[in-house]
């Protein structure tokens, strides 16, 4: 009776395996039913990762409509997030004798100069005006905006009364010359070395500058000096987490996962209670002989 009992137990613990259990039809269906589901899980908390980072595009806009400068900015004072990468507008006239390149300067991908000018704004109640440094266009390289330059003192319409539209940026680092180079040579817009090189500065200055953009008669000076528009690029809209949505973005991976794990502790189930009773029916068999 023991040699009976030892020969046919493991027969019955050894087949079906686990895996002959998974790959027949049923569970087949059953493991494509999950992976559906885990499918419809997994987008769903995509979807809510998408939106749990939002831009505020209501600021950028903000960002992109015309204010005067005056009411984001004041002279001398340091360039203010809110005011940094705005478009705003700005009345005033050039200064002839203040002009200045500024290169290198990348434009729509090609390398060249920027032509910089002096803007004294209206005397103030105080009975000063203030100063503002204003990319005005772009050349192909320093010889060409040297010629605009000596083009632009001379003619007595540049220094009239204007209002500017452009983007106020802030100041960008300085650079340091190489031994040898000429100090007053000027490879980025830093309005206080600007300062430094005009003539007359009796009032506070920005420390910011305005990117000019071709509106109005500034569309004119540009071409009447053969400058083209500097890329006025807005700022990124502001992002901002809810973490909220973060969190029902991990329930719905977890709930992923869950509906494999399910599928396969079914099987797993079912492959034990297959076992079982087999066992039965092997003990049956047993107590049967006896």
């Amino acid at each position: 009776m023991s040699g009976t009992t030892s020969s046919r137990r493991p027969e019955y613990l050894g087949d079906p395996t686990l895996a002959r259990v998974m790959l027949r039809p049923q569970w087949i269906l059953a493991l494509l039913l999950a992976l559906i589901v885990a499918a419809v899980f997994a987008w769903l908390g995509r979807w809510q990762m998408d939106n749990a980072i939002r831009t505020d595009a209501h600021e950028t806009s903000q960002f992109e409509t015309p204010r005067p400068l005056s009411d984001l900015a004041e002279p001398g004072a340091p360039v203010t997030e809110a005011a940094a990468g705005a478009v705003v507008t700005v009345p005033g006239a050039f200064r002839a004798d203040d002009l200045r390149v500024v290169a290198p300067r990348d434009n729509a991908g090609e390398r060249g100069a920027w032509v910089v000018a002096h803007l004294v704004t209206p005397a103030s109640d105080d009975g000063e005006g203030s100063h503002l440094a204003v990319a005005v266009g772009w050349a192909p390289d320093e010889g060409a905006a040297e010629r605009v330059v000596a083009q632009l003192s001379s003619d007595p319409e540049f220094t009239g009364e204007r209002e500017l539209e452009g983007r106020f940026m802030p100041s960008e680092g300085p650079t340091v010359p190489e031994p040898g180079q000429d100090p007053s040579l000027l490879e980025s817009m830093v309005p206080a070395q600007l300062v430094n090189l005009w003539n007359g500065v009796d009032g506070p200055a920005y420390a910011g500058y305005l990117v000019m953009h071709p509106t109005g008669d500034a569309s004119e000076l540009l071409d009447t000096a053969g400058l083209d528009p500097i890329d006025s690029v807005a700022p990124e809209a502001p992002e901002s987490v809810n973490w909220l949505n973060v969190f029902y973005a991990i329930e719905w991976i977890v709930f992923a996962g869950f509906a494999v794990f399910l599928w396969f502790r079914l099987a797993r189930d079912a492959w034990e209670k297959e076992h079982e009773l087999q066992l039965l029916e092997a003990a049956d068999g047993v107590d049967s002989s006896v």
